[in-house]
C-alpha cells in the first residue's frame, strides 16, 4: 500500500495569499528538493501514512472545514492522483503551495506558486499556470518584475521577514501589479 511521509497535520486558518484568514486543514508533506535560506519549516522528519489514514486524520481535526492546503517541504515530490481523488470523493478542496519545480497531477483546485529562483539556480519552475504566484521578497538585488510575465492570475509579494515588511510596502505602491502577502498567522501568533 502506498504512503507519504507526513510532518503534520493541522486545522487552522490560511494565513497568507489571497485566502489569508480562511479556515483549512493544512497537510505539510515531509522532504524537500530545495534548501532554501529563510525557510521555517522542519521538511525532514515525518510518519508515512496512507490517503485513508491522512483523510481520517484530515476529518478528526478539521471537523466541517472542507479545504486542505498541502504544503510542505515540496508536496509536489508526494502528491500524485490517487491523493488528490480521494480528497475529492470526500468533497474537499485542494489547495497547494508549490515552488514549481515539478509538475502537479491534475484536479487541484488552487495553486499557489513560490518561486525559489533567486535562492537556489536550480529552482527552475516547470509549471506553466498559477492561480496566485506568491513571492518572497527580500529587497534589492531581486527583481519581482521578471516574473509578471508568468501565467498567474495574481501577483503578490511577501516580506521575508517582519523587518523588510516597508520595503515590501514601497515596493507594491509603487509597482500596483503586486499584491501585499504578509504571514498573518505569525503577527498573531497562531499555528
Amino acid at each position: 500500500m502506498h504512503t507519504y511521509l507526513v510532518n503534520e497535520i493541522f486545522h487552522s486558518l490560511q494565513g497568507e495569499g489571497l485566502w489569508s484568514g480562511t479556515p483549512m486543514v493544512f497537510l505539510r508533506f515531509s522532504l524537500c528538493n530545495l534548501r532554501c535560506p529563510f525557510c521555517d519549516t522542519d521538511f525532514s522528519s515525518g510518519d508515512k501514512m496512507t490517503a485513508e489514514e491522512i483523510l481520517s486524520k484530515v476529518r478528526q481535526v478539521g471537523g466541517d472545514t472542507r479545504r486542505v492546503c498541502m504544503t510542505g517541504g515540496e508536496p509536489s515530490l508526494q502528491i500524485d492522483s490517487s491523493l488528490v481523488d480521494a480528497f475529492h470523493r470526500e468533497g474537499y478542496a485542494i489547495h497547494i503551495e508549490t515552488n514549481g519545480t515539478r509538475k502537479l497531477p491534475d484536479g487541484i483546485d488552487w495553486i499557489t506558486v513560490s518561486p525559489k529562483r533567486d535562492w537556489q539556480q536550480k529552482a527552475q519552475v516547470v509549471l506553466e499556470r498559477a492561480d496566485e504566484l506568491k513571492l518572497v521578497y527580500t529587497g534589492p538585488p531581486q527583481d519581482p518584475s521578471q516574473w509578471l510575465s508568468f501565467n498567474a492570475d495574481s501577483f503578490l509579494l511577501q516580506p521575508c521577514s517582519m523587518q523588510n515588511t516597508s520595503e515590501v510596502v514601497s515596493y507594491v505602491l509603487s509597482h500596483p501589479r503586486w499584491r501585499l502577502s504578509l504571514q498573518t498567522h505569525k503577527y498573531l501568533d497562531i499555528r
